[in-house]
């Protein structure tokens, strides 16, 4: 097998091994897997960084229909929220605070409503 382009999304070693142990094993029985976590995970980080369409996807990386299954699935399971919450509190840790933030800041803007919502919220009443 020809080793395929190198990306700048690819994960280094150091990433790799924290996001590993995070990431669904390969499960067993079945058909084998064909493509590794890694390689599935190297595709999804090109895809968020390139900003483009799945089927977009260089064809040297896992194909888009596969590379797609497997975001959508990790996002339904919960993985991306695993990943997320433990490489979050492991910077925090790192930079000498609690793992969980403590206090929270919201724009006031942010939680305003409205009945009506929209333009209609917006307008002056015409007399």
């Amino acid at each position: 097998m020809i080793p395929r382009k190198h990306y700048s999304t690819d994960l280094t070693d150091a990433e790799w091994a924290i996001l590993e142990p995070l990431v669904p094993a390969i499960k067993t029985g079945g058909r084998p897997a064909r493509w590794s976590r890694r390689e599935i995970l190297d595709a999804i980080m090109y895809f968020v960084r390139a900003g483009e369409s799945w089927r977009l996807l260089p064809h040297d990386l896992p194909p888009w229909q596969t590379v797609y299954w497997y975001f959508r699935r990790w996002r339904d399971d919960g993985t991306w929220e695993t990943i997320h919450t433990q490489l979050r509190e492991r910077l925090r840790r790192h930079l000498g605070r609690d793992e969980t933030p403590s206090a929270a800041v919201l724009d006031s803007q942010t939680v305003k409503t409205t009945e009506k919502g929209g333009c209609a919220a917006m307008m002056a009443a015409s007399v």
